[in-house]
Parts: C-alpha cells; sequence; structure tokens
C-alpha cells in the first residue's frame, strides 16, 4: 500500500474529523484524482513533439497519457480541427498516491529557489491546480535526453466542498505550501 495512503486512514481522517466536526468518516474529504496535462504549442511546427511529450509523461506518471486534440480550428495559431496539441493523464488509485508521494517529497523541493507552493490555487470547489515549468524535476527524466523543457499542470481533485477543507486535507497530507 502506498504511503501516503496509510498516512491518510491512520492521521490525517482523525485530524480532519476533529478540526471541522465531522460526523461520519465519510464526510471527511479525499483526494479522488490527479490529472496531468502538458500543453504543446509547439506541435503544429514539430510532430515529433508529441512523442516526447507521452514519453516524458509516461516515465513520470507510470500510465500512458492520452493524446488530447484541438476542438478548434484557429487560424492565427496555424491550428486545425483535430491535430495533436497536448497530452494528458488522469491517475486514481496507488498510483495517485504514490505520485502525489513523489511529487510532495522529491520532486517540489528539487525545484530552484523554492520557497512552497501558492495556498491560493484552489477552484472554489475543493480542487488545486499546481503548475510546473520543467519536467526535469523528476528523477526519471534523464536531463541528456531531454530534447526541450516542458511545463505541465497538475490537478489535484477531491472530495472537499470548501477550499477550507481541501487545503487542510492537502497541508496535512504534506503539500508544502508557502506562508504568506
Amino acid at each position: 500500500m502506498a504511503r501516503l495512503k496509510d498516512k491518510y486512514n491512520q492521521q490525517v481522517v482523525g485530524e480532519l474529523t476533529k478540526q471541522f466536526n465531522f460526523t461520519t468518516v465519510m464526510q471527511v474529504p479525499r483526494i479522488e484524482k490527479v490529472v496531468l496535462n502538458m500543453g504543446l504549442g509547439e506541435a503544429v511546427q514539430n510532430p515529433k513533439a508529441i512523442d516526447a511529450a507521452v514519453q516524458d509523461v509516461l516515465l513520470v506518471t507510470g500510465q500512458r497519457p492520452v493524446v488530447t486534440r484541438a476542438k478548434k480550428s484557429i487560424a492565427q495559431f496555424r491550428v486545425r480541427q483535430g491535430m495533436p496539441i497536448g497530452v494528458k493523464v488522469t491517475l486514481r488509485g496507488e498510483r495517485m498516491y504514490h505520485f502525489l508521494d513523489k511529487l510532495m517529497n522529491v520532486a517540489l523541493p528539487r525545484v530552484r529557489d523554492f520557497r512552497g507552493v501558492s495556498p491560493r490555487a484552489f477552484d472554489g470547489r475543493g480542487n488545486y491546480t499546481l503548475g510546473l515549468r520543467e519536467q526535469l524535476i523528476f528523477p526519471e527524466i534523464n536531463y541528456d535526453q531531454v530534447d526541450k523543457v516542458r511545463g505541465l499542470e497538475v490537478v489535484v481533485v477531491t472530495t472537499a466542498n470548501t477550499d477550507e477543507e481541501a487545503r487542510a486535507l492537502l497541508t496535512l497530507m504534506g503539500m508544502p505550501f508557502r506562508h504568506s
């Protein structure tokens, strides 16, 4: 079982129940899924960029991503409907907990001048979005084999009703929020 899942079951549930006066364990917010998204504007000129991005996300998550395609044609960006313009992967269960554990304890501390993640990136419904500027912070990615540094977006979807509940959940799980 994942370390983070053990921590959630043994510590976080009790803490959140006390903090928010929940009457049943089913009211306690939990992490539902984690979605990784990598937009690739350069894929319009360089179709091979999609293959490199798929390989990077596969290494980081352990799950093959889906290639996202343009819904509409946009002439200014030279994008046609159906063109591949990004990759995304949805993690649930054990893989989700393993990825979050790796993100919070290994990858984020490797970010240059890291002082914590923004505590204001919640969407109002208890979901947290985190933007990473480079995929190189993950230990699985070999620096010498990277053709271009790409950013990615990590969305942590929770069952929390409010941002305060979600912030408390992620803080207890170990998300390094910046104090501002």
